[in-house]
């Protein structure tokens, strides 16, 4: 073996993988303008702070997120409902982290617009979640 192939990171450089993240990609947007909303709503007329706020909104998004990528992004799993939606879990609670601390860091850092930085941050930890569901979660990967 040689190139990507021979480091592992090859199984991520694929046709199905690509066709996997522009699912999710997909998913990922729908959802995360629901994310975008609900935190907006919970803020403005919740009256929660923001970082509380955003927690709320990226659990909700996170579940509505599974029932996507079960039906749609990975169908096929052979990975149980119950079991599944718990691996899910755990994955959205490091893209959970990942959120809150680069999420809480451009607040007290920068001068960015919280809808903005939450744009932002949703980048770099939805990548995370994708990969992690693709590996451990549904083994499509």
């Amino acid at each position: 073996m040689n190139g990507l192939a021979s480091t592992g990171f090859g199984r991520f450089v694929s046709r199905h993988v690509a066709v996997l993240l522009a699912r999710n990609t997909l998913v990922s947007c729908v959802v995360f303008a629901f994310d975008l909303g609900l935190l907006w709503l919970l803020v403005h007329y919740g009256g929660l702070g923001k970082l509380a706020a955003a927690a709320i909104a990226f659990v909700a998004a996170n579940t509505l997120h599974y029932v996507f990528g079960r039906t749609w992004i990975f169908r096929g799993s052979e990975r149980g409902l119950a079991a599944g939606y718990v691996y899910f879990l755990f994955n959205a609670i490091v893209g959970l982290a990942v959120t809150m601390a680069l999420f809480a860091a451009l607040l007290e850092y920068t001068s960015i617009n919280y809808l903005v930085a939450r744009t932002i941050v949703s980048v770099v930890a939805g990548l995370v979640v994708f990969f992690l569901n693709a590996t451990l979660n549904f083994r499509s990967v």
